[in-house]
């Protein structure tokens, strides 16, 4: 596979991930229509039948279940990766998928999409940033990781803690 090849290959699996991650967000009908525009090239009834089908994805990932939510959002971003890399395979002149190619970069990077990655089940919270949690007086405090962890008190806590009362010996101390 030539760098030419693998950076439409990028580009196809960024719209496909542009589609899911769109669908049932203010983002939908943007994307949507730009890609649809994209898609059909100058011919309406091209156009109207990926309109048509970007509404099918839409309607299944908005009724799909929590359960089957990842695995359906899966095969419908290997669905637009594999549209859009058909449609730039299909192509013939290399200028002209230049210029599609660079469209699509544009049309994705207009896009103001939520961000992607994090999810919880249900009864769970996801968190795409920092969380803390804290126990006080008595009370109990838990939570499940999974990723990166950093231990350590936050500046504003010691800075608090430290004006109310020495600090406490760390672990080596027994």
């Amino acid at each position: 596979m030539s760098m030419l090849d693998e950076a439409l290959a990028a580009l196809a699996a960024s719209g496909g991930a542009a589609v899911t991650t769109a669908a049932g967000t203010d983002a939908w009908t943007g994307l949507r229509d730009s890609l649809a525009r994209w898609f059909g090239r100058g011919n309406p009834r091209r156009e109207t039948s990926v309109l048509e089908r970007l509404d099918q994805t839409g309607a299944e990932l908005a009724s799909v279940e929590a359960d089957r939510a990842e695995s359906v959002r899966a095969a419908y971003r290997a669905i637009w990766q594999t549209r859009i890399q058909d449609l730039l395979d299909d192509l013939d002149d290399a200028a002209e998928r230049g210029r599609a190619a660079a469209d699509l970069r544009a049309l994705l990077a207009r896009l103001s999409l939520p961000q992607a990655g994090v999810s919880a089940d249900r009864g769970g919270v996801a968190v795409g940033g920092n969380l803390t949690v804290r126990a006080q007086d008595g009370s109990v405090a838990a939570a499940v990781v999974r990723g990166d962890v950093h231990v350590g008190r936050p500046e504003a806590a010691r800075a608090e803690e430290s004006q109310d009362r020495p600090t406490p010996p760390d672990a080596s101390q027994g």
